[in-house]
């Protein structure tokens, strides 16, 4: 299937590995100019060289998401580097998860306001085009209470309910936002291959709790992300797409 991205132009943050980098390599198959961002500079650059091989302009650069200068700026450079924007992921997140005032704080910081600094920031270049789309990576976490309940499950609810108001905001516009809520996803270096090695009671829990036995890949977020933020998708703004192999037990309103 077509999704209709050749020649559109996508800024995804946090882009140098797991869902990030998923989503990123997508968009760049499908013919998505791609420009990312991500704290290690070797990273980007080697991210950067990857996607640029595939034959799509690709650009990115090192920073903080937390930092809201830096972030702004990123907005603009990517957009004059890669002439427009019409696509924003906004992947980062801190995964605090202790009930610490620190971590409602990094929570609150990274995960919500990195998102709307780079949506409003992007918001003047993408108002040039009638078709453009946000997608924001929240969390199944955001719509249950389950091990992850305090900052990360607020905060990760709370992007799930900017999202929805945005996409009434910019409904007129012609832009469309929506969220993405992934369950487990595991990938070498992520989070569930450090829980695999190091509390390896906790990931077998977490395993059996799947009803297909395992856990999703990157690149099975990224593809829903993809298609959320590609013309096929031109009728759905506001909703949450929850991609979990059926672990989450809760109903959608």
């Amino acid at each position: 299937m077509d999704l209709g991205l050749r020649g559109k132009k996508a800024i995804v943050t946090g882009a140098t590995k797991g869902i990030g980098r998923a989503i990123a390599e997508v968009l760049a198959a499908e013919g998505c100019g791609v420009g990312i961002c991500a704290r290690d500079a070797g990273e980007v650059e080697a991210a950067v060289a990857a996607l640029s091989a595939t034959g799509v302009a690709a650009a990115g650069a090192a920073l903080d998401v937390a930092d809201g200068d830096a972030l702004n700026s990123w907005v603009g450079d990517m957009a004059a580097k890669l002439g427009g924007l019409d696509i924003v992921v906004a992947n980062v997140s801190a995964l605090a998860i202790a009930p610490d005032e620190a971590s409602w704080r990094r929570d609150f910081d990274i995960d919500v306001m990195h998102t709307v600094r780079v949506v409003e920031a992007a918001l003047p270049h993408m108002e040039k085009y009638d078709a453009g789309a946000i997608v924001v990576i929240s969390s199944v976490s955001g719509v249950q209470i389950d091990g992850a309940a305090g900052p990360y499950g607020a905060m990760k609810a709370a992007l799930i309910h900017y999202t929805a108001g945005l996409s009434r905001r910019l409904a007129p516009q012609g832009i469309r936002a929506n969220t993405v809520s992934p369950g487990t996803v595991y990938f070498e270096g992520g989070v569930w291959n450090h829980i695999e090695k190091n509390d390896p009671a906790w990931f077998k829990k977490a395993l059996a709790s799947n009803p297909m036995g395992r856990m999703a890949r990157p690149g099975e977020i990224a593809n829903a992300a993809a298609f959320l933020a590609s013309p096929a998708a031109s009728f759905i703004t506001g909703a949450n797409l929850i991609v979990d192999g059926a672990a989450s037990t809760g109903v959608q309103f």
